[in-house]
């Protein structure tokens, strides 16, 4: 079987919320504790739609749902595991037991810097973030990592001014803060990423072209069509369209 496309796996993330649940065709479920208390939920909803479905709202650190905003980081045990697990809640199954709990607003300090006035070297990240220099290497960054990325090898590659490996390695972060979070040297890993980032985007990166192309799209209107379409329709017409995106799997 061919590995599904990560629009098929939003489309099944998000069944619960465009068709809703029927009880009666529920198979399994699982007893999850939010904050101490349990409540029995459906085994196959993520985490974040079954505190949904156990009568929590979400008024913040939901975002996009589908796993790449980065908002809902979380922090949680499983029955008889004393080991500290994290990954993002709208992307994580339940299981029976699972214990979760409150975690700390994420968002660490970032430094204030104009690239244009920097230097294209590795003292740039040291200047900003000397917190890299205290690295251990004890790894506890990539373990907590979603996303499964070589946290601790870009960390190691700031240290020596490599701007392209810490850009390959970090490219995929989605900036939820659990690697900061854990880590025991005060490191804010995704920061350190994002200044690398954009040094290499402006001073290493060949320049290919596309950005500009994209840009001559929209300055000669391509776009405008389906934007004015969609700002036409009514609430009911937008919750419609949605439901069938998730179905066809078509991306506007």
């Amino acid at each position: 079987m061919s590995e599904k496309t990560i629009t098929e796996k939003i489309a099944k993330a998000n069944q619960a919320v465009t068709s809703g649940i029927d009880p009666t065709t529920i198979e399994h479920w699982a007893t999850i504790y939010v904050m101490g208390e349990a409540h029995k939920v459906p085994a196959d909803l993520t985490i974040m739609q079954a505190m949904e479905y156990a009568g929590f709202k979400f008024v913040r650190s939901c975002g996009c749902r589908g796993g790449f905003c980065g908002a809902c980081a979380t922090v949680y045990r499983l029955k008889d595991d004393y080991k500290l697990k994290t990954d993002m809640s709208c992307q994580t199954r339940v299981e029976d037991g699972m214990f979760l709990v409150q975690i700390p607003f994420t968002p660490a300090d970032k430094s204030l810097y104009d690239i244009e006035e920097e230097p294209y070297n590795g003292n740039t990240l040291l200047k900003y973030y000397p917190a890299i220099a205290r690295c251990v290497s004890c790894n506890t960054c990539t373990k907590a990592c979603p996303q499964e990325l070589q946290v601790m090898d870009y960390i190691n590659a700031a240290l020596r001014g490599d701007y392209k490996r810490v850009s390959d390695l970090s490219f995929d972060c989605i900036q939820c803060g659990l690697c900061a979070m854990r880590c025991p040297a005060d490191i804010t890993h995704y920061h350190v990423a994002q200044l690398a980032r954009r040094m290499y985007e402006k001073y290493g990166m060949p320049d290919d072209g596309n950005v500009a192309k994209m840009a001559e799209k929209a300055e000669a209107s391509e776009y405008d069509e389906e934007f004015k379409r969609l700002i036409a329709l009514n609430p009911e017409e937008l919750k419609k369209a949605y439901v069938e995106q998730q179905k066809t799997k078509e991306i506007y």
